[in-house]
């Protein structure tokens, strides 16, 4: 389980000094999680929260699960009885778990089922000695949907999005944590104060750390910046003694060798500072350079800490220990309709039009296009919008698409569609019909498709525009598609309508809410948004609702390589989407925003009601 890297405490971090002092108990009192019910015996290792959902893992294979939509905590059936130690994902129909024996476990949103390791001796019934058993104690990845899981032996693997390998650490070392950097490094470590770094080639190196701490988790503070915490066994102390390092470029700080804590167990970034805990019952926060021991009333072993959206937390421990400092456990785990005000950078951009605004396209050069009302076609050039002859001064443009040899295109009402060859605009290809085209893509010059009211559906084969069977007369507000058998069109009451080279089929998206756009990264990770803040999401198997607490419509969707999705609706709503969780940012106008863009370099456009242009810088 991994925290959100959040840039807002790093100047908090980079204060730390070469000691903390150990000071009073401060904060509020923590109390147990009473509706959850975890065997007595058993120790809970970790969890994961995101989407008003959280899962708990522990010994015996046990998950416990909540889900805000429906209060309360039921205990999931897992394929091993397995100790789980770790648990990662995205998002919560797409999580992993790791733990004893090797064990890998994937949860596609209805089932858990075992990926590797647990092996069975055909002949013994036990569990055999291979490398495939090596137990696993962590996990985490990245917003691309990476993943490392490390354990002992110095046995690392890597998810690459389908399946997992093992990758050479150059260590036997037994690791006890990894964490993903922004920068795109990923970090381990273990025993005897190991400490390795994955570079952005894929190779494992050894970071030479003067400490003999036995590392059990690390926090990454910033690029080439980590907080590390554990603990070393003294013999005349007869007992571990917790250690807390603080590493930037370089160096090495034991930040707490005179604290007289217990080894520690767990960090995170949490409000103003880093939680911690350890052995014993020992809950801390380290702020302002103290670490302050907090009142949780229970003298069992805690093993890890899971954060919220609401910016609360879960501590997780033996005894089947599941506390919290939250008053209110489920309105903690509620997504908060927060502005992200620190991480936003919209700026409103001089709009040449106070036209009601359509659509935003990028053309294959990088060249940015907007549409709207009365023929409007604008350009970005340089830092300003400029307007293009309108293609019919009398007419809407709802969308525009183009790619090398294809030329510029738009179409928009009365099933009219045009061509702009960068000096004048040409009548495309006419319906003689009242409906409104919507949405348009392809895959090159001679095959384009374009989706509009009344189920209309084209095809441009190179020679002419032809209309397809769609077996529906509702409007389809929007189109994706992967390649020229993989597409998907979006419409009223959550119609979908799915193509595979041959023919239109509907495809039910779990949802009633008219859905106006769609997006995906591929086949198991595309994303729809509609009416009153509906938000689905489809991985590969099943359509599942994301929970956003908005009422505000959201009319467009669109993300970039980058890993950046955002979303748009009415009031000037912006939605971004980061581990699993829809954020609101903070845009600079109150129109209702009709279309998003995510460039390639980063840059996210946005266009609405009177010509409103904004932009988020990369």
């Amino acid at each position: 389980m991994s925290s959100v890297h959040n840039p807002s405490r790093r100047h908090f971090f980079r204060q730390l000094a070469s000691r903390v002092e150990a000071a009073t108990p401060v904060g509020t009192p923590w109390h147990p999680v009473l509706e959850a019910h975890a065997g007595d015996g058993d120790v809970l290792w970790s969890g994961w929260a995101g989407a008003g959902e959280v899962f708990v893992v522990g010994d015996e294979g046990r998950i416990l699960h909540f889900n805000a939509d429906q209060p309360g905590w039921h205990e999931q059936a897992t394929p091993v009885p397995l100790p789980l130690h770790g648990i990662w994902g995205n998002q919560t129909d797409s999580l992993h778990a790791v733990g004893w024996m090797g064990c890998i476990l994937h949860y596609d949103g209805e089932q858990w089922r075992r990926v590797q390791g647990g092996v069975v001796n055909d002949d013994t019934g036990r569990y055999a000695s291979c490398e495939e058993n090596t137990p696993l104690f962590a996990i985490d990845g990245n917003t691309a949907g990476e993943a490392w899981a490390v354990g002992d032996d110095g046995r690392i693997l890597h998810f690459n999005g389908e399946g997992w390998q093992s990758e050479a650490s150059g260590t036997r070392i037994n690791l006890r944590a990894v964490a993903c950097a922004p920068n795109g490094r990923v970090y381990a470590a273990g025993g005897e104060g190991t400490l390795l770094c994955r570079d952005v080639n894929g190779e494992w190196q050894p970071m030479d750390c003067p400490l003999s701490t036995g590392f059990h988790a690390l926090l990454v503070l910033n690029d080439d910046e980590l907080l590390l915490a554990g603990g070393r066994y003294f013999v005349d102390q007869g007992g571990f003694r917790g250690e807390l390092v603080h590493y930037r470029h370089g160096e090495f700080h034991n930040l707490a060798h005179e604290a007289g804590l217990p080894r520690l167990r767990a960090l995170r970034a949490y409000k103003d500072g880093v939680l911690l805990v350890g052995d014993k019952g020992h809950l801390l926060y380290l702020h302002n350079n103290k670490v302050h021991r907090l009142a949780c009333n229970t003298h069992h072993d805690l093993m890890d800490i899971v954060t919220l959206g609401s910016g609360e937390a879960l501590v997780v421990g033996d005894f089947g220990t599941l506390m919290t400092a939250a008053p209110d456990f489920e309105k903690a785990l509620a997504i908060p309709h927060r502005e992200v005000a620190a991480q936003s950078r919209w700026e409103t951009m001089a709009s040449p039009t106070q036209r009601q605004l359509w659509g935003l396209w990028q053309a294959h050069d990088g060249q940015m296009y907007a549409c709207g009302d009365v023929g409007t076609v604008l350009r970005l050039d340089g830092e300003q919008w400029v307007a293009l002859p309108a293609p019919d001064e009398q007419l809407a443009v709802h969308c525009l698409w183009s790619c090398e040899g294809s030329g510029l295109l738009a179409g928009g009402q009365e099933g009219r569609i045009y061509r702009f060859n960068g000096e004048q605009w040409q009548l495309h290809f006419d319906l003689h019909l009242h409906t409104t085209i919507l949405a348009m893509w392809g895959t090159g010059p001679d095959c384009i498709y374009a989706v509009g009211d009344e189920g209309l559906v084209l095809h441009y084969d190179g020679l002419g525009w032809q209309r397809m069977a769609s077996g529906t007369t509702s409007a389809l507000y929007d189109l994706w598609g992967l390649d020229a058998e993989h597409l998907l069109a979006v419409g009223d009451f959550g119609l979908a309508l799915r193509y595979n080279g041959k023919e239109w089929k509907e495809f039910n998206t779990g949802t009633e809410q008219f859905i106006y756009s769609v997006w995906g990264r591929g086949l198991n990770d595309i994303y729809a948004v509609g009416l009153s803040g509906t938000v689905v999401h489809f991985n590969g198997q099943r359509w599942h609702t994301m929970p956003t607490r908005l009422q505000q419509d959201l009319l467009s969707i669109s993300g970039n390589d980058t890993g950046g999705v955002f979303a748009v609706g009415g009031r000037g709503t912006v939605l971004r989407l980061e581990q699993g969780q829809w954020l609101r940012e903070t845009a600079p106008t109150e129109a209702g925003l009709r279309a998003v863009c995510a460039a390639r370099d980063g840059t996210v456009y946005a266009v609405g009601d009177r010509g409103t242009i904004v932009r988020r810088s990369a």
